[in-house]
C-alpha cells in the first residue's frame, strides 16, 4: 500500500503560530510515502524560519506571488507527483497518525476517485483540544448539494489524473473555490466517491469564509454563480440551505 505516492499541499501566509503543528502532523502519518509540498504567500513573521527546520523532511517549498489561499493552493496542487494528492491548511492538523493510510486503503478497496471524511473545529490559540463544532458528514448522493450539503474541503482526497482531466481550483472565485471544486468533481462529473466516517482533521476556528457577514453573503453568492458556471440547475433560494445546514453541527456529538 505504501507504494503509492500521496502528495499533501500547504499552503501558508504568515503561519508562524500554527505551521510547525500542521508539518508535525504531515511528518507524523505512519504511512511511508507522503510527498509534502508548503506553498508561501510571502510571509513576513518567521514562518519560513519555522519551515526551514524542517526542510530535510519537506520535498518542495513553493514561492506564490498571488495573495490568497486558492492560488497557493492551486499551485501545490499543480506541482504534486502524488496518484493520491490532498491539501491540509497551515491552521489544521491531522486527527491522528493514521489519516493518510486510512484514506489510501479505503480508496483503493472502493476504487474511489474522491474520498472525503469528518471533521471538528478547535478553539483557536487558547485550547486547540477544545471541539467547537462536529462537521459530520456522509456519503454523497445526487441532489444532495440541493439541500445544502457538501462535504468538508479539508478533508477532501482526489486522484491526480481527476485534476488532470477535469481541472483545478477555478481562481475566478475568491472565496468558494472548494465548494465548485466539489460540486464540479461530484454533482457534475459524478466520479466515483468514498466517504470514511472518521474525524480526519482538527481546523482551527475562524475560517475565511465565516468571518463576516459580508463574507458569508459573498460564499453564498459565489456558490450560486458555482452551479451557473458548471451548467447546473438549482433554485437560488436553495443556496441559502448551505450555511444553514451547518446550524446543527454545533449541537452534535462525537
Amino acid at each position: 500500500m505504501n507504494k503509492i505516492l500521496v502528495s499533501i499541499t500547504t499552503p501558508v501566509l504568515n503561519g508562524a503560530k500554527t505551521i510547525e503543528s500542521t508539518i508535525e502532523s504531515i511528518l507524523g502519518q505512519n504511512y511511508g510515502n507522503i510527498e509534502y509540498i508548503i506553498v508561501d504567500s510571502g510571509s513576513t513573521d518567521g514562518t519560513l524560519e519555522i519551515v526551514d527546520k524542517y526542510k530535510d523532511k519537506i520535498a518542495k517549498v513553493l514561492s506564490e506571488s498571488k495573495r490568497g489561499i486558492y492560488p497557493a493552493m492551486d499551485a501545490g496542487l499543480k506541482s504534486a507527483n502524488g496518484e493520491i494528492i490532498g491539501n491540509l491548511n497551515s491552521d489544521d492538523f491531522y486527527a491522528d497518525e493514521d489519516v493518510v493510510k486510512t484514506v489510501v486503503e479505503a480508496m483503493e478497496k472502493e476504487k474511489a476517485d474522491v474520498c472525503w471524511g469528518d471533521l471538528v473545529y478547535v478553539e483557536r490559540t487558547f485550547n486547540p483540544k477544545k471541539i467547537i463544532r462536529f462537521w459530520k458528514s456522509s456519503p454523497y448522493r445526487k441532489g444532495k448539494f440541493q439541500r445544502g450539503w457538501m462535504p468538508p474541503h479539508p478533508t477532501f482526497f482526489v486522484r491526480k489524473w481527476v485534476y488532470e482531466k477535469y481541472g483545478y481550483l477555478n481562481l475566478d472565485f475568491s472565496i468558494a473555490a472548494d465548494y465548485e471544486l466539489m460540486l464540479r468533481f461530484l454533482e457534475k462529473y459524478q466520479l466515483r466517491s468514498c466517504y470514511i466516517p472518521k474525524i480526519m482533521i482538527k481546523m482551527r476556528k475562524g475560517g475565511e469564509s465565516n468571518k463576516s457577514i459580508a463574507n458569508i453573503i459573498k460564499a453564498n453568492r459565489e456558490s450560486y454563480k458555482a452551479w451557473q458556471v458548471n451548467g447546473l440547475k438549482i433554485n437560488p433560494l436553495r443556496i441559502l440551505l448551505k450555511p444553514l445546514s451547518k446550524i446543527t453541527q454545533y449541537f452534535k456529538r462525537i
